[in-house]
């Protein structure tokens, strides 16, 4: 299948995060986050898997980084361990977690691979959650500014692209309203919100002060964009399908990129009572960061559908499907507002997420006519139940075509004038899914590990990790 051909400058990358893939989780230093505490209550991960271990990244960053190289990859994600570094989440410095990173960050480099680190990935410092109740004070956003300043200026010349903070709207809904991610808490919609703002601020302080210090880096903040079909032409469909965005998808990206919440939504908001005091200088930092931040990075794995939802109707707290066993996910909403159903007119993953190549470039299209924004795809994969054959070898077509689909509809959305800085696979390696332990693979190279966590960890190239090879050999005419 022959592709459009990207721009030279198109960077071509793979994505990974701290907890699921360096293991190490008590070595050299480092502090422990929430989720080593949250994972360690048996019964709330799959197989009660946990981050002790990961894939062993701490230890094979050499062995991953020369794999890296060898298939012509031009940009490496990657988030740093915040309680690595800072231990106590402020304060001491931890050198031998920062010496960690810089081997990293210097190998990239020295393998002609740009780095991208994202600084937050849901790993607060257990220190200050216990200390005041992590990102449910405002003291958090000092912190992690804080956090920020000693990132940026330890790399300053060396990492060009910065994430700030990863999908708010995942280890949120989670952590406040279905308590299924840290800090375990169920329906407690003011906290959820007031959260959020917590993390805008944040978000908005740290971006302003990495323009002013790294006047030449990238900064952005990336967000797990789902956009939402109308289920059909009624008209009650039609306005579900409005409701979802403003609190599912614009609630976030109004923020980031127009420097405020969605009208609509924060009325909605305000007349449940759930919505937090944003001051005038809140509004006012909120736009000083919409306008300097350089790109919005979307992780999109599928689409929704939205249909009407009585009030009686579907819940927020339905029971995903973290087993893999296809149609086990149960039907969520917002009562009176809206409810996803299955979309009849695609195929799901194990996991019951639509496959649905077209809403990536649905996605980029509605992001670059409302925003006008760069976008850099900062993941986009498929989980399955990948396994070796009796030639060794892990044979993963159907990994192959998901991707060649989505990048297809990635240069598409390219052609349409969307203005698309990267892509990223996610991921490089398998590694641990949060809820759903290593049976959900997404790698293209194989890692010998499961529930057991007792695995040998040995890496083994998938046919995928070749076929994207060529895809970054030729910028993605050969697809």
């Amino acid at each position: 299948m022959e592709g459009k051909q990207m721009d030279k400058n198109f960077l071509w990358g793979c994505s990974s995060t701290a907890y699921q893939s360096e293991g190490a989780s008590a070595e050299d230093g480092k502090g422990a986050s929430v989720w080593d505490t949250f994972a360690s209550v048996p019964g709330r991960t799959f197989g009660n898997t946990d981050g002790r271990v990961g894939v062993d990244f701490y230890h094979r960053w050499e062995e991953d980084l020369d794999l890296m190289a060898k298939m012509g990859l031009k940009l490496f994600h990657f988030s740093v361990s915040w309680p690595r570094v800072l231990p106590e989440g402020r304060g001491r410095v931890n050198e031998a977690g920062l010496a960690f990173y810089d081997k990293v960050v210097d190998g990239c480099r020295a393998r002609g691979i740009e780095p991208m680190i994202t600084l937050y990935h849901w790993d607060l410092p257990q220190a200050l959650e216990d200390a005041y109740g992590g990102w449910e004070s405002p003291q958090c956003i000092d912190d992690f500014v804080a956090y920020a300043r000693l990132m940026y200026e330890h790399f300053k010349g060396r990492v060009n692209y910065w994430i700030t903070i990863n999908e708010a709207n995942i280890f949120t809904r989670f952590g406040w309203l279905t308590a299924m991610h840290p800090p375990a808490k169920f329906d407690q919609k003011k906290l959820f919100f007031q959260v959020n703002h917590n993390l805008f601020l944040a978000h908005a302080k740290a971006l302003l002060l990495g323009k002013k210090l790294l006047p030449d880096a990238k900064i952005g903040a990336s967000f797990a964009y789902g956009p939402g079909y109308a289920f059909d032409c009624d008209p009650r469909n039609a306005e579900a399908r409005q409701n979802f965005d403003e609190l599912e998808n614009y609630w976030w990206l109004d923020v980031y990129c127009m420097g405020d919440y969605p009208l609509v939504g924060e009325h909605y908001v305000r007349g449940q009572g759930e919505m937090p005091d944003v001051s005038d200088a809140d509004r006012a930092l909120f736009r000083q960061a919409a306008d300097a931040m350089d790109f919005i990075g979307v992780n999109y794995y599928h689409s929704n559908v939205c249909e009407f939802n009585p009030p009686d109707g579907a819940m927020p707290f339905g029971y995903p499907n973290i087993t893999g066993a296809k149609g086990t996910e149960t039907v969520t909403g917002m009562p009176g507002l809206y409810k996803n159903p299955p979309n009849p007119y695609l195929h799901r993953t194990n996991w019951d997420w639509t496959i649905d190549a077209t809403g990536l470039k649905y996605a980029c299209r509605e992001l670059t006519s409302r925003y006008r924004k760069p976008i850099f795809i900062t993941e986009n994969g498929l989980g399955h139940l990948d396994h070796r054959e009796e030639d060794g070898k892990i044979h993963d077509g159907y990994r192959v075509k998901f991707l060649r689909q989505h990048i297809a509809a990635v240069e598409d959305a390219a052609r349409m004038g969307c203005d698309i800085l990267g892509y990223c696979v996610w991921a490089f390696t398998d590694l641990l899914s949060w809820l759903n332990g290593y049976r959900k693979r997404y790698g293209l190279v194989y890692v010998d590990q499961n529930e057991s966590m007792n695995g040998t960890n040995r890496r083994t190239p998938k046919d995928s990790y070749y076929w994207y090879a060529s895809v970054i050999a030729s910028d993605g005419r050969v697809l």
